[in-house]
């Protein structure tokens, strides 16, 4: 029961990542009271800035170049430059560096990334040109299906009427190709193919999975169609225009207040309860920015869930861990191709073969030897990161996921990560001034929602995506429990700062609302689930 004298609410928001203020800004958008109840002592969950590395220079602490997120529909709608956000670039996008020294460079310029890719194999120019012009045709409809709810019915109309029937059963085969096979059917030389492959190992996929394809398409063309912007002045300003916007429409955050309990009766959430016994009355919906095992194992607890439903989240698999390195440096990195400098990322370490090495050791519980690094530099993108003739640089690479590591293997992949950057720019450890290392227990411990490490909240794997995420049955924000929604990157579309997951439950708890009456809302959405679960063994 909840105690009389209880605080209240429309809504309450569990989490104060980027997802649930997305959700709390879109409901009090359409009037509602809302508050927001953040665990940590910081809004933001993975999109978060400070200085951790030596005085003047910034780091982005998880998150950092956001393609998905300049062109998300979603956050656009925000209207977030009114809160303070400004978006700049690196002079380049990319710059997949190859062992043997070669780069391929994506320029939001089409003419300059074609000039790279033809110094791989000719006609690899042109072959990019066709790449990006069949991304041009679909990028509106295909972006408008990634972060509307599944089925994406008004996205996958507007693909159709574009494409027609034959175009649209070929871009079906090319979202469920590995990325090796989409790389092989596009280009000839080695540079496009590295390129996509490395975009999709921005995922837990490896190049020989189904559906690594679609990712790499998706990241590599967005680079060429809008670059992978960042914030002038951090990742912060993300959530510090989510916040500012927030609070001007009477939205509130409480921090440091950890929800332990989704208080429910009669099949209906009512509210929830934080550690220490307070209570929070929500008077239309309860959404949760938190991963889904945290939602409906810890919060809402296996006993008042459909038996199915629980043996299936024992199969929910989480991305893999992640290794972040911060470092402030006393001058740009030295890079021995000057092709690299300009680059805002840097994918390194591997060849295409070599990112298939890497991502089965992975798949074998094993600690890369040697390791593939994304890297970021910083002050390259946005000067205000560091001090002028400085470099404000990170790098991160994945791990076997696992919720406990010795600290002296987090150490030891360190300095592997840091050999690898040696190898490609001699001198790099002597421009070293300070260093911030976040194995998988520091992110998680800075942000809760990063389980293990792992950013994604979920595997990318096509067995775990659209109606099957977070699980079979669950491809929606509503939940078996009516008015609680899941607003996380483990619900569709997943993991990337573009607010998807927070709109879609903001969108269903709105529609829950507007019912003629709640019992019946209700009563199609437990129907629907009573067949999903039923016992029927």
């Amino acid at each position: 029961m909840i105690s009389t004298g209880t605080d209240s609410a429309d809504a309450v928001v569990i989490g104060a990542g980027h997802n649930g203020l997305v959700a709390a800004n879109l409901l009090a958008d359409a009037g509602w009271d809302v508050v927001v109840l953040e665990a940590t002592a910081m809004p933001g969950g993975a999109v978060q800035s400070a200085e951790v590395t030596a005085p003047g220079y910034l780091s982005d602490l998880y998150s950092s170049f956001y393609p998905l997120g300049y062109a998300s529909p979603v956050l656009a709608g925000l209207d977030l430059p009114r809160y303070g956000l400004a978006w700049t670039h690196a002079p380049d996008v990319l710059a997949h560096l190859l062992p043997d020294g070669r780069a391929a460079v994506i320029n939001r310029d089409l003419d300059r990334t074609a000039a790279s890719l033809e110094t791989f194999a000719p006609g690899d120019g042109d072959r990019w040109r066709h790449a990006y012009a069949d991304w041009a045709q679909v990028s509106g409809p295909m972006l408008d299906a990634i972060t509307t709810p599944f089925p994406p019915v008004r996205g996958g109309l507007g693909l159709l009427r574009q494409l027609r029937v034959g175009g649209a059963l070929r871009l079906a085969r090319r979202l469920v190709l590995p990325v090796r096979k989409l790389g092989a059917e596009l280009f000839t030389g080695e540079g496009g193919p590295v390129l996509l492959a490395g975009c999709a190992l921005h995922t837990d996929l490896s190049p020989e999975e189904a559906g690594s394809g679609v990712y790499g398409w998706l990241l590599a063309m967005l680079g060429q169609q809008v670059g992978w912007p960042v914030p002038v002045g951090g990742a912060q300003r993300i959530t510090d225009a989510l916040v500012a916007r927030l609070t001007e429409r009477g939205g509130r955050i409480s921090y440091r207040a950890t929800v332990d309990r989704v208080l429910t009766a009669r099949g209906r959430a009512m509210g929830v309860r934080t550690v220490g016994g307070a209570t929070w009355r929500a008077r239309r919906a309860v959404l949760a920015d938190v991963p889904a095992p945290a939602l409906y194992l810890d919060l809402v607890g296996a006993a008042l869930l459909p038996p199915r439903l629980v043996e299936d989240l024992a199969h929910f698999r989480w991305d893999g861990s992640t290794l972040k390195v911060d470092w402030a440096l006393s001058a740009p990195v030295p890079w021995t191709n000057p092709a690299v400098a300009d680059a805002g990322t840097v994918h390194l370490g591997a060849d295409l073969d070599g990112l298939t090495t890497y991502s089965a050791e992975l798949a074998r519980g094993e600690i890369p030897a040697t390791p593939f690094l994304l890297v970021g530099q910083m002050s390259t993108a946005d000067p205000t990161h560091s001090p002028a003739g400085t470099e404000s640089l990170w790098a991160y690479t994945h791990l076997p996921f696992r919720r406990h590591w010795r600290a002296e293997d987090i150490a030891r992949q360190v300095d592997r990560m840091e050999d690898v950057l040696e190898a490609a720019a001699p001198g790099f450890r002597s421009r070293i001034v300070g260093r911030h290392v976040a194995g998988p227990a520091e992110l998680e411990q800075g942000d809760p929602s990063l389980v293990g490490g792992a950013l994604g909240g979920g595997t990318a794997a096509a067995y775990q995506q659209l109606f099957l995420r977070p699980i079979p049955g669950l491809g929606r924000a509503d939940t078996p429990i009516d008015r609680l929604y899941l607003a996380s990157a483990s619900a569709h579309p997943g993991g990337g700062v573009h607010g998807a997951p927070g709109a879609n439950a903001a969108r269903a708890a709105l529609a829950r609302d507007r019912a003629v009456t709640g019992g019946l809302y209700a009563g199609v959405i437990d129907a629907a689930h009573r067949t999903l679960y039923r016992d029927d063994r």
